[in-house]
């Protein structure tokens, strides 16, 4: 870990400057994205969407009224729930929105995913003709002014745009991020580079839940869940204008690490949809963007549902922000640079399958520690997931780096966007299985919490087991693919020379 850490320190100054205004911005990237998975049930009863359930009447507590939570919790019909009392005097349950159910789903997941992933095709077609930094300004730019629009949404169907809107600025930042990264870090420092990059993913993952748990506590102005919203926008702003004015557009540099030169003036965009259909159809890469896109459904199941399912055990919102405001923090973060630092040295003694020997094993680790945050009582449940994180999301910029480098670099910024295209619209839509898992096992009989619980032993722990196994196929057809990735590169570097010494 601190080897890999060093390796990076052997960068330009500059480089490393480059990187962290590229995490900052990620982190905001992510935070903005999974600030509706943590305040989604004060949003329902609000702007009144998703499903309707009976739960304490809100000027009542649990430590006044011991059992009072259960008691409301097992009463499904509305018209009991509303005329029910605990032998108190006045309604002691309510039948009120509680931020889950299909709707929720639809606007967590597709509603930002497709747009998000097909968003991010074109703007990679552009990154690979214009200036990244400049379009990456932009992009963040204008996801903060979404994420601020939405803290004043009054209406489902305004909260429906405002994510849509979300999806596409967002769509721009890891493809020119880690296509800046590359250029920026040669081979060797690539994987921890983007290790550090995608730190992002879990500041801004656990601060989602920091904003979203204590902000909505605060209730600013008696505003509540929308200064969730209004606060993360402000430091977007800066950061989009921090890029644009600081950041220099490198000399984009092939696979290898040697500079390209005007490696895309001569690329048409026909010519680039076809490079880019040819290497996307290698078996390899096939492989790695199905395992990918399994291994992301699982980590995005269990991110849009987390708060849910936390509440649905009886805890309240400041014990989930206590916890869930560090563990992916430091889990994560650690998961990432240590992934990237193992593949990175033992890539050198045996080459990119090595990378792919990282994915299996971490994956297959972390899913006993995945089902420990299921199966385990809190606070018990919340420390499973940190050994869970450490492991279980070294994928991510492993992953990444295969990608980046079976693909040709005229087309890195394109083929980095319909990788994630791929992934995330995959992985992006099968949090909409958790509500018919969580019907089916409530219809065998298990309590709503149980079958929550049922359904994320499937769509969390299931999946990383599911993707380490994809990932091991991917074994058998990467070093045929790896070769002839390099004698493309090889031939295609030589027709450029030969083109520019004319």
């Amino acid at each position: 870990m601190a080897g890999g850490t060093l390796q990076l320190l052997k960068a330009q100054k500059y480089s490393l400057y480059v990187l962290l205004i590229l995490m900052i911005a990620f982190l905001f990237n992510q935070l903005d994205r999974f600030a509706l998975g943590i305040v989604s049930k004060p949003m329902a009863q609000e702007i009144h969407f998703g499903d309707k359930v009976c739960m304490t009447n809100h000027t009542l507590k649990e430590s006044t009224y011991p059992g009072i939570d259960d008691f409301c919790k097992n009463i499904t019909s509305e018209d009991i729930c509303v005329a029910s009392d605990y032998n108190i005097s006045t309604y002691s349950c309510q039948w009120n929105y509680d931020g889950s159910g299909l709707e929720y789903q639809i606007v967590a997941g597709p509603v930002f995913i497709v747009i998000y992933t097909l968003a991010g095709i074109p703007l990679g077609f552009a990154a690979d003709q214009y200036s990244r930094k400049t379009l990456l300004s932009i992009c963040a730019i204008l996801w903060s002014l979404m994420i601020l629009l939405m803290g004043f949404v009054q209406n489902y169907w305004q909260l429906v745009l405002t994510r849509f809107g979300l999806g596409i600025w967002e769509a721009g930042c890891t493809p020119f991020a880690a296509s800046l990264i590359a250029d920026y870090f040669d081979t060797e420092m690539r994987a921890s580079a983007i290790g550090v990059y995608n730190w992002g993913i879990y500041i801004g993952y656990s601060l989602s839940y920091a904003v979203g748990n204590f902000i909505t506590e605060a209730n600013i102005n008696d505003q509540g869940w929308r200064w969730s919203m209004f606060l993360p926008a402000i430091p977007g702003f800066v950061v989009g204008v921090i890029i644009f004015f600081t950041v220099k557009e490198p000399q984009r540099k092939a696979t290898s690490g040697k500079a390209e030169g005007n490696i895309n003036v001569s690329i048409s965009k026909l010519s680039k949809i076809k490079l880019a259909a040819v290497n996307f159809m290698r078996p390899s890469v096939l492989l790695l963007c199905f395992a990918g896109s399994i291994r992301n459904a699982g980590g995005y199941v269990w991110a849009y549902n987390t708060e849910p399912y936390f509440v649905a055990i009886k805890q309240t919102r400041h014990q989930i922000g206590v916890y869930m405001s560090w563990i992916p923090l430091v889990g994560g973060s650690l998961g990432v640079v240590l992934g990237g630092f193992i593949s990175d040295r033992i890539v050198k003694k045996r080459g990119l399958y090595a990378r792919v020997i990282v994915l299996v094993v971490s994956q297959l680790v972390a899913a006993p520690f995945a089902a420990g945050a299921l199966f385990l009582d809190p606070p018990w449940a919340y420390i499973s997931l940190i050994p869970s994180n450490i492991f279980g999301e070294m994928w991510i910029g492993v992953c990444m780096t295969v990608v980046v480098e079976l693909i040709p670099s005229s087309i890195r910024t394109t083929g980095i966007a319909i990788y994630l295209l791929i992934i995330s619209n995959i992985g992006g839509n099968i949090p909409l299985l958790v509500p018919p898992f969580t019907e089916a096992f409530q219809n065998m009989g298990y309590s709503k919490a149980d079958a929550l619980r049922g359904a994320l032993y499937i769509l969390f722990p299931g999946l990383y087991v599911a993707g380490s196994l994809l990932f091991l196929l991917t074994m058998f057809v990467l070093k045929r693919d790896a070769e002839k990735a390099k004698r493309d590169e090889s031939t295609y570097q030589q027709l450029q020379e030969d083109t520019q010494d004319r």
